[in-house]
């Protein structure tokens, strides 16, 4: 069986509100998944159902091709909370001790895939600090550890890289891209959508509690995309190289131009134009519209699409 996870039409109510309402999607073995939406969307609901942690009040949950039965596959899914789940007090080396051992790793195996991480992480120092000596960065990377140390078939990550510079978010989007490639799942639940373009393969979008977007990255961005291309050119543009019918300007400067290609004709036709111009096309771009354009396009006007522009 292809999917590892599929929910089928999840419905979960706080008192009258729908945090999440009528949502399915199914996800992939070894890929890696977006879970987006701005906060209020319904993600961490979402989650929390998934981990066992929430119960649904309608639909069905299916992991590894049955029906999900948290008392036993919660030991087979990593999940990181958004939320710090560390004790403040213990020394890291015997947290990340403790919490292998709660998923079922002897004493033994859990240190050498310990020391593995540490070393992985660039954290070997760190075995006797305290958690509340840690810098939000540092504990990030300790709760990455502990999530993924037990080698779980399905990784959950909340806002996995909240806090961590860019040399550390860069270690941790590495690591990511292995445990997947070795054929790990990955949900990766953010409302950033420039880190998801980066690595994920498929996105489910999520807003007040309902699905409104589900598909791979490629295709959405190909379904939203306006006929924008971007062409840039060796010489000066003159105002006589864009009175044509092929295409509207949409920007322009000295020596490059935004256009919207018109219906009825092809980027060969526009390149040949400009060739016959005299012009040298130094480079031939379509620009085609970011998960953020794109969310707020969807919800335009509503208070979720002003936190996105705000991002």
């Amino acid at each position: 069986m292809q999917q590892i996870l599929e929910i089928k039409h999840l419905k979960k109510y706080f008192a009258s509100q729908k945090a999440v309402d009528d949502i399915s999607f199914s996800i992939d073995r070894g890929s890696i998944f977006g879970l987006l939406g701005p906060n209020g969307a319904g993600k961490t609901t979402l989650l929390r159902m998934i981990t066992g942690i929430f119960y649904p009040d309608e639909g069905e949950i299916f992991f590894d091709g049955k029906k999900f039965d948290p008392e036993n596959d919660v030991m087979r899914i990593g999940y990181m909370p958004e939320e710090r789940g560390l004790y403040k007090k213990m020394k890291i080396g015997e947290q990340a001790l403790y919490l292998a051992r709660l998923k079922g790793l002897s004493r033994e195996h859990a240190m050498a895939k310990i020391k593995e991480w540490f070393i992985r992480l660039q954290m070997e120092s760190w075995w006797n600090k305290k958690v509340e000596d840690l810098s939000k960065g540092m504990s990030q990377k300790l709760q990455f550890v502990t999530t993924v140390v037990h080698e779980p078939k399905m990784i959950i990550l909340d806002e996995p890289f909240s806090g961590l510079d860019p040399v550390n978010a860069n270690l941790i989007k590495d690591e990511i891209h292995r445990l997947a490639a070795e054929g790990a799942t990955i949900i990766f639940s953010t409302h950033r959508m420039e880190q998801v373009e980066e690595i994920c393969d498929h996105i489910v979008l999520v807003n007040k509690g309902t699905k409104i977007l589900d598909g791979t990255v490629k295709a959405i961005k190909n379904e939203f995309k306006e006929n924008h291309f971007r062409i840039s050119f060796d010489e000066k543009i003159l105002p006589e190289h864009t009175a044509i019918h092929l295409f509207q300007v949409v920007e322009k400067n000295d020596t490059e131009l935004v256009i919207k290609k018109n219906e009825g004709f092809t980027t060969n036709d526009i390149i040949t134009y400009f060739i016959n111009k005299g012009l040298t096309v130094h480079s031939f771009n379509e620009i085609l519209p970011s998960l953020n354009d794109i969310f707020i396009r969807q919800v335009r006007g509503t208070p979720e699409a002003r936190q996105f522009q705000n991002v």
